[in-house]
């Protein structure tokens, strides 16, 4: 392989990292944050609610506000401006001034992960997509750990203040490594506006729909398992909360492997591997220990990672000419679902606990490998090309 190929490589892994580095942060520090602003935990879940909102909200336009614009200068402008809503919430006083500023951030969240999905489409085909999408998705695992991982300790032993600083400084630093290393696309062509009906061909709505309900079982999951943990007869606190997150590390190692291993394979088989794997780890958190529930939540993740490597490989090999038109319905329909799975188990949460939140996305987990195996039908067969 060329060794601008490794940089390529390297720096699409890096796009992963400050795509999800802030999303996720408050999810480690709810508890804390409904104290300090004298808010119901359900109402601090609204801080990751806004961020997958005003992400649903933008994803969609992002092909249109970008276009004319060369795809790692678009890429890295919006990972260093992820910088300073985060620098913005570490001096806010006022929850609603943090719901506001998160909202910004979930603006600029698709711009990052939209255009570098489309630079994989533009940049390679066949099985090679599928492999890149998966080094690509192993970098928001990193990211997504990172973020809930920084505020939880930070928090314990510092304040959380100086943890939203961190991650300002973080953001910038992993922006100025992208613009380093990820050469310019020379293979992007002008692309002509996709008509309505092709972004919504029935193959690309099914991932779509596995998108939403993807996200949905991952919010759902450790939103509640934070609250859960927290609770007796485990009492887990920020620090340890923050740590329980390195069962994201599993799928950073896991997700890259079986992306190359399902190269010449079928999307759908992944997500089956991802399906099968996320209803085992639910199941597992249900047992009164802390280490199953740990290897539960594990499971999961790495499930859920899986899945969301297969819908963003089979959305940019079946979309055709607008690549990232239609990663930006799919990332509508994919943080849409994180929203409702922000919100909905609370209905639940109060009556049944944590066994009535898991049965609901055992459901979720069931639904996403049925949608993908009636719905997704394999792409033609194209050449692989590399550059």
């Amino acid at each position: 392989m060329k060794p601008h190929l490794h940089c390529a490589r390297l720096a699409l892994f890096l796009c992963g990292c400050a795509a999800f580095l802030n999303l996720y942060a408050t999810q480690s520090i709810l508890l804390n944050l409904a104290v300090r602003f004298h808010v119901s935990a359900n109402a601090a879940g609204w801080s990751i609610m806004v961020t997958t909102l005003a992400v649903a909200i933008t994803a969609p336009f992002v092909s249109r506000l970008t276009a004319r614009f060369e795809q790692r200068t678009v890429i890295v402008t919006a990972a260093m401006l992820l910088a300073l809503p985060s620098l913005m919430i570490a001096y806010t006083n006022s929850f609603a001034l943090m719901l506001a500023w998160r909202f910004i951030e979930g603006m600029l969240i698709p711009v990052v992960f939209a255009t570098s999905v489309a630079y994989i489409g533009d940049r390679w085909s066949g099985g090679t997509v599928t492999e890149v999408t998966s080094l690509y998705v192993a970098g928001t695992v990193l990211g997504g750990f990172a973020g809930r991982f920084v505020t939880g300790v930070m928090l314990e032993y510092v304040g959380w203040r100086e943890a939203f600083e961190l991650l300002a400084v973080l953001s910038l630093v992993v922006g100025g490594f992208i613009q380093f290393l990820l050469p310019a696309n020379s293979n992007r062509v002008v692309r002509v506006a996709a008509t309505r009906a092709s972004l919504l061909a029935k193959p690309l709505l099914a991932a779509y729909a596995v998108g939403f309900c993807v996200l949905f079982s991952q919010v759902a999951t450790f939103t509640y398992a934070g609250l859960y943990l927290g609770q007796e007869p485990f009492n887990l606190g920020s620090a340890a909360l923050g740590t329980i997150y390195m069962v994201f590390l599993l799928a950073l190692v896991v997700t890259p492997i079986a992306g190359r291993l399902g190269k010449s394979r079928p999307q759908s088989e992944l997500l089956t591997v991802a399906a099968v794997l996320g209803v085992i780890g639910s199941v597992l958190t249900l047992l009164p220990s802390l280490w199953c529930t740990v290897l539960g939540l594990a499971l999961s993740s790495t499930g859920v990672f899986l899945a969301q490597a297969a819908a963003n490989a089979f959305t940019t090999a079946t979309a055709g000419d607008n690549k990232a038109g239609a990663v930006g319905l799919y990332l509508t329909c994919y943080y849409l679902g994180g929203s409702f799975g922000a919100i909905v188990p609370a209905m639940i949460w109060g009556r049944w606990g944590w066994a009535g939140c898991v049965a609901l996305i055992i459901g979720f987990q069931l639904l996403s490998l049925l949608i993908a195996l009636v719905g997704w039908k394999k792409p033609s067969a194209s050449t692989l090309t590399v550059t």
